[in-house]
C-alpha cells in the first residue's frame, strides 16, 4: 500500500497518509474560508486560502492517516469553542496540516502540505460561498453545495473501514 508523507514547512511535524485518498476537493464554504484566513494570519504561516477563496484538501480515512513525528507540536484551532471541526496546525512553523471533523470518519489534509505529487483535484464544492461563484474554471466539476457523489465517496469509505 502506498504511503504519502505530509509535512509542515520546517519538517518537525510529519503525518503519513496510507492508500488511495477518498477524494480531492477545493472547498469554498464560509467556514473553510474563515478557518483558512485564521491560519493565514498566523506569523510566518504558509497560505492555505487560494486566490479564488477556496481551500484544497485531500481526504483520507482516519484509520489511514496518522501523525508520526512531532505530535506534541500540533495545535487545534476551532472557529467556535464547541465546534466539532478543528483545524490542526504545526505550531513550530504555523503550517496547516489537516482539518478533522471529529464526528466523521475522515480527515481533510491540506493539499499544500504533501511532499510528493498528489492526485489532481476532482471537484469544487460549496461554490455558492465563492465570492464570484460563476468564475470557476470548467476543467473539473463545480458544485454549489455537496453533490451526491461527495457523500457516496464518504459512505463507501466508511463501509470499507467497517469491513477492514
Amino acid at each position: 500500500m502506498i504511503t504519502t508523507l505530509v509535512s509542515c514547512s520546517c519538517g518537525k511535524v510529519e503525518c503519513e497518509a496510507t492508500g488511495t485518498p477518498i477524494l480531492t476537493v477545493v472547498c469554498y464554504c464560509d467556514d473553510c474560508q474563515r478557518g483558512s484566513r485564521q491560519i493565514d494570519m498566523l506569523p510566518n504561516a504558509a497560505p492555505v486560502l487560494g486566490a479564488d477563496s477556496g481551500t484544497a484538501y485531500v481526504l483520507y480515512r482516519k484509520d489511514r492517516f496518522e501523525c508520526t513525528k512531532g505530535r506534541e507540536l500540533l495545535l487545534d484551532l476551532r472557529l467556535e469553542e464547541r465546534s466539532p471541526t478543528k483545524r490542526v496546525v504545526a505550531r513550530c512553523c504555523n503550517s496547516a496540516m489537516y482539518l478533522d471533523f471529529e464526528k466523521g470518519h475522515w480527515v481533510c489534509a491540506y493539499r499544500t502540505r504533501f511532499l510528493a505529487a498528489v492526485p489532481p483535484i476532482q471537484m469544487r464544492i460549496q461554490a455558492r460561498f465563492k465570492p464570484q461563484p460563476d468564475s470557476a474554471p470548467i476543467d473539473i466539476p463545480t458544485y454549489r453545495a455537496f453533490p451526491p457523489r461527495f457523500f457516496a465517496k464518504l459512505l463507501f469509505a466508511r463501509i470499507a473501514m467497517l469491513l477492514s
